[in-house]
């Protein structure tokens, strides 16, 4: 029997955002339109996010600087997704980035570029705050090593994504089992701990969605999303437009819907014609009792 709660949907803004806040604000307003439950942004420096001798060989990483989120943007992103009902959370990717979002995000996400770095596992987990934890290119144990330092420090909600960091992916690398290998291997050893597990995607196909929810039981799927195609990352081709995946979205969720509560018995719908069942007396349609005062049409 698979679970009856609906997965969690992330909209992950990534670098798309322009340094606009306003655009910012629209992305929140878009994510909870299409029935997203929480909106997630990145908080970097190039600065602090690539070695000095990287930046110092390539332009192209130094113009990534256009992508960096302003800091003073955070009360209003959180303030936004207050209003439109869902949370707020955001990639720390230099340590001093835990404290700056603390006051503001509702999770932190450890991106998978960063699943070795322990001091900023240590760094989140210490906070109290849930966790969410991409695992592109990791191998089964890196997996275990992070999250032991996660649950070591103090986290109680982790939600463990298996991703391939491919972008895009191609649907014959997705791999989608592995979802259920994290669930078997990782098990948390206090009872107390929530830990789910889900689907980062990179591959922009519904079926892989689909597939995630149905068949391995995603309890959370992020994706990237652009508002129109104009995103700095759009043209890598991982990120989903709205009237793309909105579509998945209600799909999914009207399929939980459609699981009822599971007590058998007459649906509103059918209460009108359950008279018109037939009569056990002999075996005609309706009731006899409806026979008896219907007065046609």
């Amino acid at each position: 029997m698979g679970r009856t709660e609906r997965p969690r949907f992330v909209a992950e803004v990534s670098s798309n955002h322009h340094r606009d806040l306003d655009r910012c604000l629209a992305f929140i307003d878009e994510a909870a339109g299409i029935g997203c439950d929480a909106v997630k942004f990145q908080l970097f420096r190039i600065a602090q996010l690539f070695a000095p001798e990287i930046l110092a060989r390539s332009e192209d990483h130094r113009k990534r600087e256009a992508w960096e989120l302003p800091v003073e943007f955070l009360p209003s992103l959180s303030e936004r997704c207050r209003e439109r009902g869902i949370e707020f959370g955001c990639t720390p990717f230099y340590l001093k980035a835990v404290y700056e979002l603390f006051p503001y995000v509702d999770f932190y996400k450890i991106a998978s570029y960063e699943i070795l770095w322990k001091e900023l596992l240590t760094a989140c987990a210490r906070t109290g705050k849930p966790v969410v934890i991409s695992t592109g290119m990791a191998t089964m144990d890196e997996v275990k090593g992070a999250v032991d330092v996660l649950m070591n420090n103090g986290c109680r909600e982790c939600t463990i994504l298996h991703c391939v960091s491919g972008y895009p992916t191609p649907i014959i690398e997705c791999n989608l089992s592995a979802i259920e290998s994290l669930r078997r291997e990782i098990r948390p050893g206090d009872p107390g701990i929530s830990m789910r597990f889900g689907w980062s995607d990179h591959s922009v196909k519904p079926e892989v969605i689909y597939r995630a929810v149905y068949r391995w039981e995603a309890e959370m799927v992020e994706f990237h999303l652009d508002l129109e195609g104009a995103g700095d990352e759009y043209k890598t081709g991982h990120c989903w437009l709205p009237d793309q995946i909105s579509p998945v979205i209600r799909t999914i969720h009207n399929g939980f819907i459609a699981d009822g509560n599971g007590e058998k018995g007459p649906s509103p719908s059918e209460m009108a014609e359950r008279d018109w069942r037939a009569d056990p007396s002999d075996g005609l349609r309706p009731f006899i009792k409806i026979r008896k005062t219907w007065k046609g049409t």
